[in-house]
This record gives C-alpha cells, sequence and structure tokens, in this order.
C-alpha cells in the first residue's frame, strides 16, 4: 500500500505502508541510534512525534515483550529505508509490522531516508503527515493545521494515572540465559539503600529498573502530584523523569518541583534537567533538530572527562540565563548545549541525556550510585 510522507514546508517523500493504514501527524525527527527501534518506539518522550530512523535496515530482529520503554507504543509514526521481510532472534516474538498492525500504528518503508536527515538537519525538526488516505495536498494541509510543539503538553498523555509501587516481579526482571537461550533467569538485586519519589513525567521502564538495581526502592507519583503529597511520604530522595513536548509548557510541574528544592536530594534526567532549569529561574529554547540517537559525546566540566551518552530531547536549558548559584556541569561537545547543571547550595542535580541508555552505551550508568551518595551525605 501506497504511503505519503508530507512536511509542513512542501518536502514530500513517497514509500509503502506498513503496520496500520490511516493518516497521522506530529512532529517529524530523526534517531541515528543502530539498534534498539523497539525501544525507541515505546520511549514515552516521543509522544507526538513521527520518528525517521537512520539505519538502513529495521525489523531484523523482531519485537518481544521485554524489550518496550513502556506498556505501547508512543511515537505517532515511524519512517524507516527498508523493512527487513524475516525476524532473526530466539527472543523475537512477532515482526515488527505485525507489532505495528497489533497496535494501529502507521509505518512507512522505502524513504530516502538519508534525504530526509539531511534535509532536517537543514530545514529543523518540523510538523509532518504521514497518510495512506490524503492527497499530497491534503497531507501538506493536514500537516500545517496540526499542534506545534511549542508549546505542548503531552506530560498529561503519558503520566501514570495512579500512583504505583515498581515491583520488580511484576516488571520482568527475568533475563536471558546467553548460553543455553532460555529464559527465567533472575536477575540478582541488590538490598534497598534509600527510598525515593519518582515523578513519572513520562518514565522509561529502564530507568525505573536501573534505580532499583542501584538500591533504590521507588515509589511512581503522577506528574500532577503535590509537593506536600510527595513529602507526605517522607521519601530519601526525589527524582525527576524523562518526558515529552515542550518544558515551559509545565508551569503547574514548575511549581511543585520548586517547593522540593532544598527539603529533599532531587536527581533529574533529560525533561527533569530541563524542569529544573525553569525551577532554578532559568529557560530553555528549542534546539533546532534536537539530539537523539546513542552516539552523542558529552564532556564532564569537573573531571574532563568525556562519555558516548544516549540521548532524545528537542528542548535545551539556557546556560546564560541560569542563576550564579547554579553550575553547568556537563555541556554536548557537538554543539555546547547544557548537559548537565547542578544546584551550588541545595542537594539537586541533573543530567539531559540517558543514563540507563535503553538503546545506547552504558558510559553513564554511575549517576545512578551518584544519586544514592548524595542521598548518604545528607542524612
Amino acid at each position: 500500500m501506497k504511503a505519503i510522507l508530507a512536511l509542513e514546508d512542501g518536502r514530500m517523500f513517497q514509500g509503502r505502508a506498513f503496520g496500520h493504514p490511516g493518516t497521522t501527524t506530529g512532529e517529524i525527527c530523526f534517531n541515528t541510534s543502530m539498534t534498539g527501534y523497539q525501544e525507541v518506539i515505546t520511549d514515552p518522550s516521543y509522544r507526538g512525534q513521527i520518528v525517521t530512523m537512520t539505519y538502513p535496515q529495521i525489523g531484523n530482529y523482531g519485537v518481544n515483550p521485554e524489550d518496550g520503554e513502556s506498556s505501547a507504543p508512543q511515537v505517532r509514526g515511524f519512517v524507516i529505508g527498508e523493512l527487513s521481510p524475516i525476524a532473526s532472534n530466539y527472543r523475537s516474538r512477532q515482526t515488527l509490522a505485525e507489532y505495528f498492525s497489533e497496535h494501529h500504528l502507521l509505518g512507512i518503508e522505502w524513504v530516502d531516508t538519508r534525504a530526509l536527515t539531511k534535509h532536517l538537519r537543514s530545514a529543523g525538526a518540523m510538523r509532518a503527515c504521514l497518510t495512506t488516505e490524503l492527497s499530497e495536498n491534503e497531507a501538506l494541509d493536514a500537516a500545517r493545521n496540526s499542534a506545534p510543539m511549542e508549546g505542548s503538553d503531552f506530560v498529561k498523555e503519558v503520566s501514570t494515572p495512579e500512583a504505583y509501587h515498581w515491583d520488580q516481579d511484576s516488571r520482568r526482571f527475568t533475563l536471558p540465559n546467553t548460553v543455553t537461550g532460555v529464559e527465567g533467569n533472575w536477575l540478582e538485586l541488590p538490598p534497598v539503600r534509600h527510598r525515593i519519589v519518582a515523578f513519572d513525567f513520562g518514565i522509561k521502564f529502564n530507568i525505573l529498573r536501573r534505580l532499583r538495581q542501584a538500591g533504590f526502592d521507588v515509589q511512581v507519583v503522577n506528574s500532577r502530584t503535590s509537593a506536600e503529597d510527595v513529602l507526605a511520604l517522607n521519601p530519601d530522595g526525589i527524582f525527576l523523569s524523562n518526558g515529552p513536548g515542550d518544558p515551559a509548557a509545565l508551569g503547574y510541574i514548575h511549581t511543585e518541583v520548586r517547593k522540593l528544592v532544598g527539603k529533599k536530594p532531587i536527581f533529574g534526567i533529560c525533561l527533569g534537567n530541563q524542569i529544573l532549569g525553569h525551577v532554578f529561574g532559568g529557560s530553555t529554547y528549542k534546539l533546532k533538530f534536537g539530539h537523539r540517537g546513542g552516539n552523542q559525546p558529552v564532556k564532564d566540566l569537573r573531571s574532563g572527562k568525556i562519555s558516548i551518552t544516549s540521548q532524545n530531547h528537542g528542548f535545551a536549558v539556557d546556560a546564560d540565563k541560569l542563576p550564579s548559584n547554579v553550575e553547568v556541569t556537563h555541556i554536548n561537545l557537538n554543539d555546547d548545549t547544557v548537559e548537565g547543571i547542578r544546584h551550588k547550595d541545595h542537594p539537586v542535580f541533573s543530567v539531559q541525556y540517558h543514563p540507563e541508555a535503553a538503546p545506547g552505551p552504558h558510559d553513564a550508568t554511575y549517576f545512578f550510585d551518584e544519586f544514592a551518595a548524595l542521598i548518604d551525605s545528607t542524612k
């Protein structure tokens, strides 16, 4: 079945549809990861976006229930060069096309993703329409009439409706046995060292796994939870998760988090970093095409150490708008944007990238231990 991808600036791409036919709109962006397409598709930070994968063949190892970063797909649409005709992996349970059909999600293949990516790097991320139903002119109108990313609050769509305790037994802490190929081995978890509250702005499952692996007992709360309700739980620390949309549109979250600064140690990742930028009195701005992939170089300004990191964000903290009592601790070596901040007077720090990866390198997993050490130092 033919599909059309129409960008709001008039650029058109044609290809073959897979998954579920229909029409979808969203901001189109690209991800440079070579693996981890299932994690990308299910990452809540992609809410409201049509994602292009730059790696040429996608779907070759299929889909399995264990590798999702949320309980369902989150992208609005998916653009690839070639859909693998087979899914070859002992962990695979269905093909990517079957997964898309099951979840009523539209994808398009046979697109020149190199040309599309180069266009987005030059023109910037923009609104788009992916369709099997509309003409080119109708698809262009649909793209131009869709909501822009600036000013959009997608956190309210992905945050958990009800608070819950992260229970490793019900969240698949089994690992495949790489010797026999039989699943069912249990990952040995350390004793609980600290009890924390995690704000769910679109939290990834692997963040929760990594927190528990670092000795944290995690109570997850909705994005609209008040500071008073969080403090009533008397946690040892507070975690601010990743999430989608424009951080400047989350004033109701800024207000509550501001009340928590100085009360408990706080660690933020991705959107959590941007929220803290606003809480501290700074601001954020939209990047031209964002940072999305597993190969982003980041420098720790305190130690000089460079890490290769996994990232997924379209906004950044403005270093020039931060007050003097907030230190920029990390920068992106590609464009010098802010990748980490720390408050000089309170036990609060954050990073813009993803220490839990999934997919991506594990250079930055030490931040979960740094959070535990920060809590220890304040007790």
